[in-house]
């Protein structure tokens, strides 16, 4: 991995995402709650919490379960289908909409803030050790 890239991401995330605890939702009208995108990895709704609910990848509920609802590429509901019809939504714990959480850069609406774009490109890696990759993303 490039640490120069890595490097500017440490100093461009913390500006962008921050200011506002994000949430994923997904699902039937995004009813379903799938984890806080950058709260800590102690943090047991946090996607980067190996041992949570939200960053285990043995989770159904999980966006790290390649096998699950929304970790599989193949399923409509999954930000890392690149077709996807309906994948989840990053919202602000007041509603706030901040896009669709999509690997489908043609997506309209599609979430394009710093980290959101890292974690889509990365995500196949960050999946087999997500706790490494916060450490890598945000300290």
């Amino acid at each position: 991995m490039n640490k120069i890239y890595l490097m500017l991401l440490v100093l461009v995330i913390p500006i962008t995402t921050y200011g506002q605890t994000l949430h994923l939702y997904g699902g039937d009208n995004h009813k379903e709650y799938l984890g806080c995108l950058n709260c800590n990895s102690y943090d047991s709704d946090s996607i980067w919490n190996a041992y949570g609910t939200y960053g285990n990848s043995y989770n159904s509920n999980s966006i790290w379960n390649a096998y699950g609802t929304y970790g599989n590429e193949y399923n409509s509901y999954s930000p890392w289908n690149a077709y996807a019809s309906d994948p989840p939504v990053v919202v602000d714990k007041d509603g706030s909409f901040y896009g669709y959480f999509a690997v489908n850069a043609y997506k309209a609406k599609r979430a394009d803030f710093s980290l959101a774009l890292t974690i889509y490109k990365y995500h196949k890696e960050i999946r087999e050790d997500v706790g490494a990759w916060y450490d890598e993303i945000f300290d």
